[in-house]
């Protein structure tokens, strides 16, 4: 992994193996013995970690509140992520999903799961017992042609497995939440058991 910064600061190299470090100028050396070839790609001609190695290498000196965008960075863009798909300290991904969650909790609203896989996609907020996903991306992540076709083409696969989607903006989480609130309510409560209830 090669990070680079501006300001004369150092750049961190990783390099697999396990031998003694050679100091170089301007270069701060790492020794890896978990790095596999596997684990590497080359950009520019110049050897790299693959998104997932270098999410996981981020765990260990990155925030939480880093750690989640650099991850959904690398969803929006469609990198793999393979197993560094679970590495997330903090499960929401947004400030606005952890608005949401609140909003379920603070109303006593059937807990969802978060950011769960159903088949090829990773949802929000799914309640697999009653079909339905809740998603909250802002606008930033669904602008372009490319984002008009990658939603399209999630919403197809999730109604083709038997899902119904509710999405909702920033300012009707935080401006609007009865209403918010009172969808997702009428959506759950015919799903639930005769002897559960959501209550107001």
């Amino acid at each position: 992994m090669e990070a680079a910064a501006a300001g004369g600061t150092l750049v961190d190299v990783t390099v697999p193996g396990g031998g003694g470090r050679r100091k170089r100028k301007g270069i701060r050396l790492h020794r890896s013995t978990t790095l596999t070839p596997q684990e590497t790609t080359r950009r520019t001609n110049i050897a790299v970690t693959n998104p997932a190695r270098t999410l996981a290498d981020l765990r260990r000196v990155a925030t939480p509140e880093e750690l989640g965008r650099a991850r959904r960075q690398a969803e929006v863009l469609g990198y793999p992520l393979e197993h560094a798909a679970s590495i997330q300290p903090d499960p929401t991904r947004s400030a606005l999903e952890r608005h949401f969650l609140r909003l379920c909790l603070r109303t006593r609203l059937p807990s969802p799961e978060v950011n769960a896989r159903i088949g090829d996609y990773v949802v929000d907020f799914p309640w697999p017992w009653a079909k339905l996903v809740v998603e909250t991306d802002g606008y930033r992540y669904h602008a372009g042609h490319a984002a008009f076709e990658h939603d399209y083409r999630r919403q197809a696969h999730l109604v083709a497995a038997g899902y119904e989607v509710l999405r909702f903006t920033w300012r009707q989480v935080i401006d609007r939440p009865d209403e918010v609130v009172a969808a997702v309510r009428a959506r759950l409560v015919p799903c639930l058991p005769s002897s559960a209830a959501v209550r107001r």
